[in-house]
């Protein structure tokens, strides 16, 4: 109003003042700093709305925060094209301390989320395989501490390099040692000649001749734990010479390969079997005693008839000619000598079914059967006798008179043959010289087993006590004592015995300490078979059921029956075969079989895989 009277127009209101009331920029430092008067009586021109008596306009409400909003590069791309093309350029430059410092800078510029992805970058980067830079001794010698059969086989397709290394003979040697699987040479009779690797990884050169031998052909129906590698034989690393045999054999083998028959014959036993094949018999009779060879199997019976079945269950021929039943029986190759209660001991060639000859002396019934070897057999009978017989001429060279009742059992070694008797005696007799070297006594009652490894005699008798005896002094070294009724089974491998009683229990005995192992509650009635090997025991019982045990947990790994018969006593073991030869039960490394009878149908007999 004063301005007005004074004749002069208001003056415009500053831009910073307009912004601060209209909220949308705020206002400047200066511009919020008021401004010192000279002149206080001066009044200052304003707005008419800013007067009192001017109505109060609203205030304009803040926009919305919003994203922001920016128009779209067509060049972000090409750019940082050229900025990592320059970055690596310029760092393929540096020197070696230059490119530490990059990195390090840039590195410092990453939070810990980039830097977990540059370790997922870098880490496989670093990795090397050990293999690649390690020499072969020390490969080989890291694998050595593998035992697991199956973390070998995946570890030989992880590359080239790990197949080689795992073809050399040397692992598998080491493994067979650690799984305690028999030297092959142990598995057969006759030796190579020299065998000499032409090259080896690890470079060695020994006694490699004693311990290449032959195996048959493993399972094919067990899951192969090496079937991802090929065979060692060839390999790159060790490419070993085929031996020359004094004899032509099949085919040569090496450590991985008897491993691998070896695993697979253990896997087929802890897994067992299925139906292999089924024989019924035309005629009534009870099996009586059962072996198996590797062309072979043979089956007594007490109606006089002996079948005889190819290794698949195959029934071949039927040799007819006891008259009476066949209670003891012992093959060698195609030969076969059996007795039975008709008093006679016949020789058989398996191959065409001919009776070869007729020997007969004994006045009773044949009980039981040995070959020392393929010309020679010693019978022993229930007319208190033992007679050595010449095969190949027919006739009886010795007869070994002393004991004073039944023998019932015997066992030979080398030039020494061992028989248990009824009159509570074991005897020790040289089949050469045909004559008696030492009696053993100490049993109270019969004796109806006996076990011989040409340095101790075991014999289990009706008084429930096993006693060990020297054969070269016939002193008693020690009398074992646990099971409650007839020890009837009894099997002697190295520095362990195991032992079958009619109290269903069987017992493992230490040879060194003469003392238990284990104890095993094994059947519900009579151990009537009982065979046992560097890993398992098979045992058959009269309560029908047939197990198979660990021999080191002493614990049960299968178990079959219930609708078998009582399984018959005799079991065997023979060379690189670990079978079982009884009435209802044998097998073998590449066939399993369980024999039984149909319990109404009696002419029924069955072979069924384990």
């Amino acid at each position: 109003m004063a301005a007005a009277e004074n004749g002069r127009s208001p003056s415009p209101i500053p831009p910073t003042f307009l912004q601060s009331r209209s909220g949308n920029v705020r206002p400047s430092s200066n511009a919020c700093r008021s401004k010192h008067l000279s002149t206080p009586n001066k009044s200052i021109p304003v707005l008419h709305n800013l007067l009192p008596s001017a109505p109060t306009s609203p205030p304009t409400p803040a926009p919305s925060p919003t994203p922001q909003q920016r128009a779209p590069s067509w060049h972000t791309a090409l750019d940082d094209e050229e900025i990592l093309r320059d970055a690596k350029s310029h760092f393929s430059l540096l020197g070696r301390v230059g490119r530490q410092r990059f990195l390090t800078e840039l590195l410092n510029l990453c939070d810990n989320q980039l830097l977990g992805f540059v370790h997922q970058v870098v880490s496989p980067k670093l990795r090397k395989d050990p293999f690649e830079m390690l020499p072969n001794e020390l490969c080989l010698r890291i694998l050595a501490f593998i035992d697991d059969p199956k973390t070998l086989a995946r570890a030989s397709q992880v590359s080239r390099r790990w197949h080689d290394l795992l073809n050399d003979d040397l692992t598998w040697k080491i493994l067979c040692d650690k799984h305690s699987y028999r030297r092959m040479s142990e598995d057969y009779e006759e030796e190579p000649e020299t065998y000499s690797p032409s090259s080896s990884i690890y470079g060695f050169n020994s006694n490699f001749n004693r311990d290449l031998q032959l195996l048959q052909s493993p399972y094919g129906s067990v899951q192969d734990p090496l079937s991802c590698s090929t065979s060692v034989v060839g390999s790159s690393i060790g490419i070993y010479d085929r031996p020359r045999f004094r004899k032509q054999r099949t085919k040569t083998t090496s450590y991985r390969s008897h491993f691998k028959q070896r695993y697979m014959v253990e896997a087929a036993w802890r897994k067992g079997g299925q139906l292999k094949t089924k024989y019924i018999s035309p005629d009534h009779g009870v099996v009586t005693s059962l072996h198996l060879t590797p062309k072979y199997i043979v089956v007594a019976l007490d109606n006089a008839k002996i079948h005889v079945f190819d290794t698949q269950g195959e029934h071949q021929k039927t040799l007819n000619g006891h008259v009476m039943g066949v209670w003891a029986m012992v093959p060698w190759d195609d030969l076969l000598v059996s007795g039975g209660c008709d008093r006679d001991v016949r020789v058989w060639d398996m191959a065409t079914g001919a009776s070869i000859h007729k020997l007969r002396g004994h006045t009773s019934t044949v009980r039981c059967l040995k070959m020392s070897d393929r010309n020679t057999a010693i019978s022993g009978s229930r007319d208190t006798t033992l007679r050595i017989w010449d095969l190949a001429a027919g006739v009886c060279k010795n007869v070994l008179v002393g004991h004073q009742a039944s023998v019932r059992c015997l066992e030979i070694h080398g030039d020494l043959v061992v028989s248990g008797s009824y009159d509570t005696t074991a005897k020790v007799w040289s089949i050469s010289e045909g004559r008696c070297l030492r009696s053993l006594a100490g049993h109270f009652s019969q004796i109806y087993a006996v076990a011989f490894d040409g340095r101790r005699v075991a014999t289990g008798s009706l008084d429930t006590s096993v006693r060990i005896w020297d054969p070269h002094t016939g002193q008693c070294h020690a009398i074992l004592q646990g099971h409650t009724s007839l020890v009837g089974q009894l099997q002697m491998r190295g520095d362990t015995l195991v032992t079958g009683g009619s109290d269903g229990s069987i017992r493992v005995w230490s040879l060194q300490r003469m003392a238990p192992i284990h104890r095993l509650a094994a059947h519900d009635n009579s151990i009537t078979s009982l065979q046992f090997d560097d890993n398992r025991i098979v045992s058959g019982g009269s309560d029908g059921r047939v197990k198979i045990w660990d021999l080191t947990t002493g614990l049960v790994i299968f178990a079959a029956g219930g609708r078998i018969c009582r399984v018959a006593p005799s079991l065997w073991l023979s060379k690189s075969h670990f079978y079982i030869g009884a009435s209802q039960l044998f097998c073998g490394p590449f066939h399993s079989y369980n024999c039984r009878r149909d319990q109404q149908c009696r002419n029924r007999v069955f072979f069924d895989a384990l």
